[in-house]
């Protein structure tokens, strides 16, 4: 039988004790040995038993630790990362990657020189609707897609007292927060743009940082908008996609974080069931007709499922580090939009689409 991958987790925060530390438990051939944690009451009151260490330094020293995994604050991604590849070991880092895409190549050269799996943790790749909508396009239900919006709409009034809403470190507020995720499911769609114009907002009384956001991804012939709010209280369609044949709108955020916050362990004959279905519309004999499209399940268990196999038995990176870099290529273009007011554009990088476009391809093909 084969050895589990023993994983130590950095933290034990909202981040780590919600998705992290579930989904590693519920994973075969994972196995969490050790946390670093202040706070060692807290991560027994879940997992009795479990080595705490009291620094992330110490959790990097331990023989038994062979993969990392790193969701802290977001400006700590890269030293500590850094620190576990240099340590010997596997890691994976909360999205976004890094702050600045200068650090995220300094990683990615990093694990290259220390042959171990670097990954990062964008785990809505595999929400219900995002698949969804991925096997439409994928299957050419739609024709050829000349728009696409995905957004998250919250209605969060009040502002925490959390990092992410601080403006003393950098790498905060929603743009690092949700851009990410909605970033690399155009990616993944549609490859890197052309172009990205962004707009951030405070939208909240007593917000320090953008709680609100807007991008324009431009590619040739298509228009990609992603943005996120937390002041909707009637929030819109989590996607609205426009193709040549046909258009499918989809309404509801998957549940599978819903559920990880209530508590559900992860997987299980109902786990990632929406029963919030899209619609289809296609127009015949000058009338509209519209189709129910069930929504696909999600499938959040799958991405520490391909990196238990990335780390054992070599198969394809469920992130891969260009991947990830992709995305923080785009987030650091977008801060730079939205402090000039201006378009920023993308060098002409045909055979960097191409390749990245084959890549996603291969691993669907998997």
């Amino acid at each position: 039988m084969q050895e589990p991958v023993r994983v130590g987790l950095v933290g034990y925060g909202a981040s780590a004790k919600t998705f992290h530390a579930p989904l590693i438990a519920a994973t075969e051939g994972l196995e969490l040995v050790a946390a670093s944690s202040r706070d060692a009451a807290k991560v027994h009151a879940d997992f009795p038993g479990l080595a705490v260490e009291s620094s992330a330094e110490a959790l990097m020293a331990r023989d038994d630790v062979e993969l990392v995994v790193i969701p802290t604050p977001n400006d700590s991604h890269f030293p500590l990362a850094l620190a576990a590849l240099a340590a010997g070991k596997h890691v994976v880092v909360d999205k976004p990657f890094t702050v600045t895409v200068a650090e995220a190549e300094t990683l990615a050269e990093a694990a290259r020189q220390a042959g171990r799996v670097l990954s990062v943790f964008h785990n809505r790749r595999w929400d219900a609707d995002f698949l969804t909508v991925k096997a439409l396009i994928d299957a050419g239900r739609l024709g050829r897609v000349v728009a696409f919006e995905s957004r998250f709409d919250r209605y969060r009034p009040q502002v925490p007292v959390r990092w992410r809403e601080s403006a003393d470190s950098a790498g905060t507020g929603l743009w690092y927060d949700l851009g990410p995720h909605l970033i690399d499911q155009a990616l993944q769609l549609f490859g890197p743009p052309d172009g990205v114009f962004l707009s951030r907002e405070t939208v909240r009384d007593g917000a320090k940082v953008d709680d609100a956001f807007r991008a324009l991804l431009r590619y040739p012939r298509l228009q990609v908008v992603l943005s996120a709010s937390a002041l909707m209280a009637e929030p819109g369609a989590r996607f609205a996609v426009h193709g040549s044949d046909a258009s499918f709108v989809k309404h509801g955020l998957d549940g599978q974080e819903a559920a990880l916050k209530a508590g559900r362990a992860p997987g299980g004959a109902d786990w990632g069931r929406d029963a919030r279905h899209g619609t289809l519309t296609r127009w015949r004999d000058g009338a509209p007709v519209y189709e129910t499209v069930p929504t696909r399940r999600g499938d959040y268990p799958a991405y520490y499922a391909a990196l238990r196999d990335a780390i054992r038995a070599g198969s394809a990176n469920p992130v891969s580090v260009d991947e990830a870099i992709a995305v923080m290529r785009v987030i650091e273009a977008g801060c730079v939009s939205a402090a000039e007011g201006r378009e920023v554009t993308f060098a002409k990088r045909g055979h960097e689409r191409a390749d990245f476009v084959g890549t996603v391809r291969q691993r669907r093909a998997l």
